[in-house]
């Protein structure tokens, strides 16, 4: 078995390099780097975009806590769902015109400045600096999967495996920057949506169906998205949990696909082919939960710890496929880990090299030394990321939870008002950024667990009162600054 899977990870792996290596030819400059020239077509943006998005939450985080809760624990899905249907309907095409015609924008640092026409760099530095803490985690949570994925397929050590999957990640997005990162994502999201399609309909068939039955019975609640009687879901689990749709406003790494496409008319293609992605993957993801507890049940075999848990996608696999067929559905894990780090690592980067680099040491720097500082980047950026991930006991939900948290209140708010309020000053998104990120901590620190409300509901509307109030003391924008916010509707680009 081993040996075929290693075959099918060498080629894999030797694949997502090869095409690192072709495009490392083709990022001259900063705009190529970080934003493929704004040349990506529809297919492109939808499943770079959702495969960025998903990670590795979707074939670990996802099904393995709907293996231990039942369907209750999709209302996280039904959340993402909602989220990502509603990022592509308002955020996407006015982003892609906004971030344009604000000094053509490459980085959402960069476009948050050049929205207010601010001469101070203060918005730009401290949004830069948080997507520069909460990436490291996010990026830590891939590095985490990866490394649970090789110890278990190959049984070597948690951290060789780990060093395996960083030095992988690494070396495409050095080498080929946002066109390696588009192309492979484009790849990677069409091989987890054929895994997630197959993989529960083999189990499935292999399942004793009496073993549904028995579920029912034994495990009440396990099919109602409301639980047992006695032992229902909370009103406070469900807002938690549909709350992780406000996390997409926020997220640099989907934003930035947004910006980077051809045209703004592209969007509702993109959006059409995002959506189906998202649904059908996220059902099958669950369906890998539920049915993944029915045949390890037939089997006698129990997942234990939320740790554990995680790895059913992987034991399905290993269990029901022929070994050569079981490397290729099993890639469909590294797809979602490196579809994530990947953009991650990039943003990252980006922030540091043109968003801090550029503004704080170097104002004259020239392509060919931000290209150097933002490959530098990426190295440093994995070496620290490899660091937080050595525990080997940290779940990829809890470490993607807090950064989504993060990302979700630090920004989301802030890219809706200044997408769609003109009244909105660049000091009421330095507010909005930094009460957000402050309640994350303090809320996951001190009060998720005695309210049950996930840290991202709460620190999302205190964000939107902070950009609120300080903009309505602060003076109004300029003319220049309305003229352009109202020049976004008129134009076509």
């Amino acid at each position: 078995m081993n040996v075929w899977v290693a075959a099918a990870f060498i080629i894999y792996l030797g694949f997502i390099v090869g095409i690192g290596f072709i495009f490392s030819k083709k990022s001259s400059d900063m705009s190529d780097y970080f934003l493929g020239g704004r040349g990506m077509g529809s297919w492109l943006t939808a499943l770079s975009a959702q495969a960025s998005d998903m990670s590795s939450w979707l074939l670990m985080g996802l099904p393995g806590a709907v293996y231990i809760s039942g369907l209750s624990a999709a209302w996280i899905a039904i959340g993402l769902g909602l989220g990502t249907y509603l990022n592509w309907r308002i955020v996407a095409k006015r982003l892609r015109k906004y971030s344009y015609i604000t000094g053509d924008s490459i980085t959402i640092p960069q476009f948050l400045q050049n929205r207010f026409n601010a001469a101070s760099v203060s918005v730009r530095i401290i949004c830069a600096a948080i997507i520069f803490v909460f990436f490291l985690i996010y990026t830590a949570s891939g590095f985490n999967a990866a490394a649970k994925l090789i110890e278990n397929v190959f049984g070597l050590d948690y951290k060789i495996g780990l060093t395996i999957g960083v030095i992988v990640i690494m070396l495409y997005t050095f080498m080929g920057g946002y066109f390696a990162v588009v192309w492979t994502d484009f790849f990677q999201g069409m091989l987890m949506f054929f895994a997630l399609m197959i993989v529960p309909i083999i189990v499935y068939v292999s399942v004793d169906k009496g073993i549904f039955e028995t579920m029912a019975v034994s495990n009440s609640g396990y099919f109602s998205l409301f639980g047992a009687e006695g032992n229902r879901v909370s009103i406070q689990e469900i807002i938690s949990n549909l709350g992780w749709g406000l996390g997409y406003f926020g997220m640099p790494h989907i934003l930035v696909r947004f910006m980077s496409i051809k045209s703004s008319s592209l969007i509702k293609k993109s959006r059409i082919i995002a959506m189906v992605w998202v649904v059908i993957t996220l059902a099958a993801s669950v369906a890998v939960g539920i049915i993944g507890f029915a045949y390890l049940k037939q089997e006698m075999i129990v997942l234990e710890s939320a740790a554990e848990a995680e790895k059913i996608f992987m034991k399905l696999v290993q269990m029901v496929a022929p070994a050569f067929i079981a490397g290729i559905l099993l890639c469909a894990i590294v797809s979602a880990i490196m579809s994530t780090s990947d953009s991650q690592l990039l943003v990252t980067a980006s922030a540091v090299s043109n968003d801090i680099y550029k503004t704080l040491f170097r104002k004259d720097a020239g392509n060919k030394e931000l290209l150097f500082v933002s490959r530098l980047a990426v190295i440093l950026i994995s070496a620290v990321a490899y660091f937080i991930a050595l525990d080997p006991e940290a779940t990829v939900m809890g470490l993607v939870s807090y950064a989504w948290a993060g990302f979700g209140a630090a920004f989301g708010p802030v890219m809706l008002f200044a997408l769609f309020w003109k009244r909105m000053t660049m000091y009421g998104a330095i507010a909005g950024m930094l009460s957000g990120g402050v309640c994350v901590i303090v809320w996951n620190k001190f009060l998720a667990q005695s309210t049950g409300i996930y840290e991202l509901v709460p620190a999302f509307i205190i964000s939107c009162v902070f950009i609120v109030i300080v903009s309505l003391i602060d003076k109004e924008p300029s003319k220049d600054v309305v003229e352009t916010f109202n020049k976004v509707s008129e134009i076509e680009i």
